[in-house]
């Protein structure tokens, strides 16, 4: 990831991903053919999803839900401490082959392997149709709006009237203030520069929400440290 940033002033004055550059490949196709490093970068998304797990569960009445679906779950550490809190919710994890691949021992150790059930899909191809609460977390923000909103237009095509979406990820302040949050002000230029994604605004949520066909409802700050908000929104 270092060595994208080393181009930064050539994404800054091109928009281009400069991981793609350099190594020739995307970030995800990367990861896919050095298995080695794809373990290694479930476990960094492991570590950096703990406090956000330890926190989400208790930010949503998550017990009025019957199936929760984790669109680009990895190994389930987010669903897991959801699902724990809430005895009565099932749950399904969805994504790539290799990002699933830790899944089933992270799930066994939060004994909640018989609540989870694993698919393999692509969301820029599908969503699982069965659930009524769809999760995200750190998904949007690894692409352009564009592909983002062919992602929400998937779930928008199976989840039910009275489901509800919920996009974890940091929230950019809508101008700039005096002390600038330093977490989010760097993962915005690394999206840039590493999968040619980006941060957003609260407006552009809603503006990205509308074009996947939903409303958004609320934007809602976890406690600090945490840089993430929940966004929540609701089919049109």
């Amino acid at each position: 990831m270092l060595r994208g940033w080393n181009l930064l002033d050539e994404s800054v004055r091109t928009g281009r991903t400069t991981f793609d550059m350099v190594f020739g490949t995307d970030f995800f196709g990367h990861l896919k053919e050095h298995p080695e490093l794809s373990a290694a970068f479930n476990e960094a998304m492991t570590q950096g999803t703990r406090l956000t797990a330890a926190t989400v569960p208790h930010h949503d009445d998550f017990g009025r839900f019957g199936t929760l679906v984790d669109i680009g779950g990895g190994d389930g550490t987010l669903p897991a401490s959801v699902l724990r809190e809430h005895p009565k919710l099932r749950g399904v994890l969805f994504d790539s082959a290799e990002r699933l691949a830790q899944a089933p021992r992270r799930l066994a150790d939060q004994g909640t392997s018989g609540r989870v059930a694993l698919e393999t899909g692509d969301f820029f191809a599908s969503a699982r149709a069965d659930g009524d609460l769809y999760l995200l977390k750190s998904i949007i923000h690894d692409w352009d709006d564009e592909r983002c909103a062919t992602i929400l237009r998937h779930i928008r095509d199976v989840i039910p009237a009275h489901g509800s979406l919920l996009l974890v990820e940091p929230v950019l302040p809508a101008t700039v203030p005096a002390d600038p949050p330093g977490g989010v002000c760097l993962t915005d230029p690394n999206m840039l520069v590493n999968v040619g994604g980006r941060e957003r605004t609260a407006d552009v949520f809603a503006s990205l929400c509308a074009a996947g066909g939903f409303v958004l409802r609320s934007v809602t700050p976890l406690p600090a440290p945490n840089i993430f908000q929940i966004t929540e929104a609701s089919p049109a």
